[in-house]
């Protein structure tokens, strides 16, 4: 597995190796021995999939506040999104920063997302397929988010929100200048 980190401690881009013969591929997308050999220590209890019909659909930026945050394992299993992340603990050396990936099904590319950062996504091709695990079961009294083009952020994002295709809760969303994060850095 070709592993490098992100601007954001914690964060990193993974591209599982891919093993060809005449019948396709065989590619291992996760293995927790090499997980934790770049610092990975997530236990997966979950996985979750979503299809997006239309290109420029937002997903995010969402998490799962304590007492269950979750940390994510991402990868696109058809078409290809652009990926974001943004810090959210006070304290973090890189607090309200934000890293960005290309993810596509073809390549394989996976990014890893530790506990207490907001996570979204864009498609760029219709009938976007995305597979993510995650570490703590689904609480949607403790699901929170943030806009997705709030301005202070200032997330280029590969669609023109009048463009966008976003979800009624999306469009709810409070800003990033706004929000109280109950998140505390502690190492990544």
């Amino acid at each position: 597995m070709n592993v490098k980190p992100s601007v954001l401690p914690g964060v990193w881009i993974s591209k599982p190796v891919r093993l060809h013969d005449a019948r396709g591929y065989f590619v291992e997308t996760y293995n927790m021995r090499s997980a934790q050999s770049f610092g990975v220590m997530a236990s997966f209890v979950q996985d979750n999939q979503s299809l997006s019909f239309k290109s420029g659909t937002v997903r995010g930026l969402h998490f799962q506040i304590p007492p269950k945050p979750q940390a994510k394992l991402v990868r696109v299993v058809r078409g290809s999104i652009y990926d974001v992340v943004v810090d959210l603990p006070i304290g973090s050396p890189t607090y309200g920063q934000r890293t960005t990936a290309t993810l596509t099904a073809h390549h394989g590319e996976q990014i890893y997302i530790p506990r207490g950062l907001a996570h979204g996504f864009c498609t760029l091709e219709p009938n976007t397929e995305v597979a993510y695990k995650v570490d703590e079961y689904y609480a949607p009294e403790l699901e929170q988010g943030l806009a997705w083009d709030d301005p202070t952020l200032a997330i280029d994002r590969p669609v023109v929100p009048a463009d966008a295709v976003l979800s009624d809760r999306a469009l709810k969303l409070g800003s990033f200048a706004d929000y109280v994060s109950p998140f505390r850095y502690a190492g990544r």
